[in-house]
């Protein structure tokens, strides 16, 4: 037997901690049974209905997408926008682990299984991800050891796990800086580069914990394999 909003999120019909949202707003039922009860353990066979629809339980699936510049990171979008979702051709309910904003590119993770993504997304797990920032302007030496030192992004010290200036361009007075974090919080590459006066122009996520883009093009998407699904998990 397992919990119930663990089951929930298992199908993939929503996250966990929505999942909870479901069950204490009173719109789970379990045998016909409403359940409001968090951590109420059901069998395999039990029949679920949310909302009156039933709950299908879901091969789990597990991808990796190149997102491009302009796509959202969400299952869905209330302007009608294309989301990451879009991009892959399943009938699985998948949604992305985490976000990349609009204009960032690069390495994003999208699955239905809720108890990995609740995993990775924990803050304890600490899962590093490396970035391409390119900057409006040449990162100054003084400015460079002062990020490996670490800066105070709203009241929280951040400091880079890896920092490496890729490269400078003295014409257009641009420089891409390699960086790597453990934190997850909104924008936060971007406001690590604000905090010293730095505007990103650009934003590419390059690797998400041993995961890496390889050959794959804007817009292309990969499934996991069974191995990297294991590593994920430890």
């Amino acid at each position: 037997m397992e919990r119930l909003q663990k089951v929930i999120a298992s199908s993939g019909y929503a996250s966990r901690r929505k999942a909870e949202e479901l069950i204490k707003a009173g719109k789970v039922y379990v045998n016909d049974q409403k359940v409001t009860q968090l951590g109420t353990k059901v069998n395999p066979s039990d029949d679920i209905r949310i909302d009156g629809q039933h709950l299908t339980l879901e091969k789990k699936e597990y991808y990796l997408l190149n997102k491009p510049r302009g796509i959202i990171s969400s299952a869905h979008d209330d302007k009608g926008r294309k989301t990451v979702v879009d991009l892959i051709e399943t009938n699985a309910r998948i949604y992305p682990i985490g976000r990349l904003d609009y204009d960032t590119t690069g390495l994003i993770i999208l699955t239905n299984d809720g108890t990995l993504a609740q995993k990775l997304a924990h803050p304890s797990q600490k899962v590093e991800k490396t970035y391409i920032a390119k900057l409006d302007k040449i990162l100054t030496t003084e400015d460079f050891y002062q990020l490996k030192k670490g800066v105070v992004i709203e009241g929280k010290k951040v400091i880079p796990t890896k920092l490496k200036i890729k490269s400078k361009d003295k014409q257009k007075q641009t420089s891409l800086i390699t960086i790597s974090i453990v934190e997850g919080r909104n924008h936060i590459v971007k406001k690590i580069f604000n905090q010293l006066g730095y505007d990103v122009k650009k934003l590419k996520r390059e690797s998400y914990d041993f995961l890496t883009l390889g050959n794959l093009k804007s817009g292309e998407y990969r499934e996991l394999s069974l191995e990297e699904i294991k590593k994920l998990y430890r």
